[in-house]
């Protein structure tokens, strides 16, 4: 099914087209004015910038729900930043299984076979699916992204992971945090940058360790060097001060700022499940869009792995004859008319759309956006008949 008269040039777009994923848009209310506050010029080792730090933290593990005896931390180099750490920090004590169905699990899979050295069991899917979570032996150690940012496949839920699990799970959740529901318990390294679903700036990092990773670390030495910007510990003891505010090294307190004032956003509308019904939303507008179309499709394969942030889409109708081009020239298309920026496909991904729905992203701007891909997708058709 198309719309009627699809090539129809709509009047509407987006207030704000921004659908990148990420770094994502900002907060609606944001404006440089919620920079106003930021302590800069001052040491984040004075009470005023350790006391930012420590507050942005404790309310990061509020908001969560992140058990009692959990740690949070704010580490530097983001999302990759907090993954390198946790396994140059962790691996080596137990076997290792390594999951990847999408670039950064791949990238991770690389980094621990390469060039940690360690004889990991590898397990893979394409883009769009998921491996068989039941025949992994979480007796090991477990690395795995739980929402696939460049294939939109997220797990569905932790209940494959057994609670009496020799191994620790270290988990990728920088698309997940704050829209999915993440099972604490069943996760004992957790790692996400701010500049995804809360919208705040790069560069920064969080990792939340369970009892049992802190444990690991106060046991088990790494059999490698570990750069200052990666230790966790010192004397054999967890360095406290990293999950108390005192960072590793020197952050950008306008960032932190940036943050604090995503989280405050996020507190007025009600905490974490109003950003998971937004996300929600935003994402179901999208997947109906797609549902009524016979030429476009979710990228995931089984309903139940959709990402409801990272939303993946691919083109399926039979007249097109070369897929990249074709998904470049749609993209292009509506980013010159200002209804969306930013929603190729990732590089490393199939050819295709991907459209950032997190719950920063209004619901009324998704709806604005769609009647433009229809634009775009039958005018592209069109040039590319014309062209033939």
């Amino acid at each position: 099914m198309t719309t009627t008269n699809p090539a129809t040039r709509p009047d509407r777009k987006p207030a704000n087209p921004r659908f990148s994923s990420g770094p994502c848009t900002k907060p609606p209310t944001w404006t440089p004015d919620a920079l106003r506050q930021a302590p800069v010029g001052r040491s984040h080792r004075a009470a005023v910038g350790k006391g930012l730090l420590k507050s942005v933290i404790d309310t990061t593990g509020q908001m969560l729900g992140v058990p009692e005896g959990y740690k949070v931390g704010i580490v530097p180099a983001s999302d990759t930043g907090a993954m390198e750490m946790a396994m140059w920090s962790l691996l080596g004590a137990r076997p290792c299984t390594m999951l990847a169905w999408e670039s950064f699990g791949a990238g991770w899979v690389t980094d621990v076979v390469k060039q940690l050295k360690l004889d990991a069991t590898v397990t893979t899917a394409d883009y769009g699916e998921l491996p068989d979570l039941a025949a992994v032996d979480w007796d090991t150690d477990v690395v795995f992204t739980w929402n696939g940012t460049t294939s939109g496949v997220r797990v569905p839920n932790g209940d494959v992971i057994p609670a009496d699990r020799e191994g620790l799970t270290i988990c990728d959740a920088t698309s997940a945090a704050f829209a999915q529901d993440l099972p604490w318990g069943k996760l004992d390294v957790t790692t996400f940058s701010w500049q995804k679903v809360m919208g705040g700036e790069g560069a920064h990092g969080m990792i939340i360790l369970s009892p049992r990773a802190v444990e690991r670390l106060e046991s088990c030495a790494p059999a490698w060097p570990l750069p200052k910007i990666f230790r966790l510990t010192k004397g054999g003891k967890l360095i406290d001060g990293i999950f108390e505010g005192a960072t590793i090294n020197t952050p950008s307190m306008l960032c932190v700022e940036d943050y604090h004032f995503a989280l405050e956003w996020a507190e007025s509308l009600g905490g974490l499940p109003a950003l998971h019904a937004r996300a929600d939303a935003n994402a179901k507008a999208v997947w109906d869009f797609c549902e009524a179309r016979d030429w476009i499709e979710n990228l995931a394969v089984d309903p139940a792995t959709r990402s409801n942030t990272s939303v993946c889409l691919k083109f399926t109708d039979p007249r097109i004859q070369d897929g990249a081009a074709f998904a470049k020239g749609v993209a292009k298309r509506m980013m010159e008319e200002h209804a969306a920026f930013d929603v190729g496909a990732y590089r490393d991904a199939p050819p295709g759309l991907r459209i950032w729905c997190g719950a920063t992203v209004e619901l009324s701007d998704i709806e604005a956006m769609l009647p433009w891909l229809d634009w775009a997708f039958h005018v592209e058709i069109d040039a590319q008949a014309a062209a033939a």
